[in-house]
């Protein structure tokens, strides 16, 4: 298969330089995360969440930004999940964020927590009624016979909790990522395209070092 056709320029949206930057890693993401939502791009919030075994196998999927701020990145999943098996053993791990529209792509490694169960919980009782089943429903990453092993437990769940609270499943809850790296990624013409890289330092500040593209 020939990729070439699919080749195209960047455009100039501006550089990015240490002098037009944040000094604070979490005020920059603020700023370009701001600017692709104003801009109404379609699933601003998507992102690739990268894990790996103790051995070092690698596994990436998308998952969906549940919130942010100093504290880290957020996003909720089943604890029994290949992800939250990883996760148990191997709390590394990384996200990338790319907004096509802008030429943009964030990277971010760090290590992962689990949420408290108060965060879990305030979130679950937010998600509309049929995700809150779906999450009854399924046991992520387990193999199943087929689509009407789904269907039928999903309307079975309707039926055994009709208009009553649905409860949060204990296996299933929220992650934090905590930052120890960014990578801001500003697309330019001709590939020469500007990486600034942040680093946490030993005495709480953060390092800001340019790569070469």
């Amino acid at each position: 298969m020939n990729t070439k056709k699919y080749r195209r320029e960047y455009n100039p949206h501006g550089g990015l330089t240490e002098d037009n930057v944040s000094k604070d890693p979490f005020e920059q993401f603020q700023q370009w995360f701001a600017d692709v939502t104003d801009a109404g791009i379609d699933l601003p919030d998507a992102m690739t969440l990268a894990t790996a075994t103790l051995d070092g196998i690698p596994s990436a999927r998308m998952v969906v930004l549940r919130g942010f701020d100093k504290n880290g990145f957020c996003f909720y999943t089943d604890y029994n999940s290949q992800k939250g098996r990883e996760l148990a053993k191997n709390p590394n791990a990384a996200l990338v964020f790319y907004w096509r529209e802008f030429d943009r792509q964030i990277r971010i490694n760090g290590t992962v927590e689990k949420m408290s169960p108060t965060e879990s919980d305030t979130y679950f009782a937010s998600r509309p009624i049929d995700s809150q089943l779906a999450v009854q429903t399924e046991r992520q990453s387990i193999v199943i016979s087929g689509r009407e092993h789904l269907t039928t437990k999903f309307e079975k769940a309707k039926l055994e909790y009709g208009d009553n609270k649905i409860p949060r499943p204990s296996n299933w809850g929220g992650y934090r990522l905590i930052p120890n790296m960014f990578e801001f990624w500003q697309g330019s013409p001709s590939r020469l395209h500007d990486r600034l890289n942040y680093v946490f330092e030993d005495n709480g500040n953060w390092k800001i070092e340019r790569l070469s593209p």
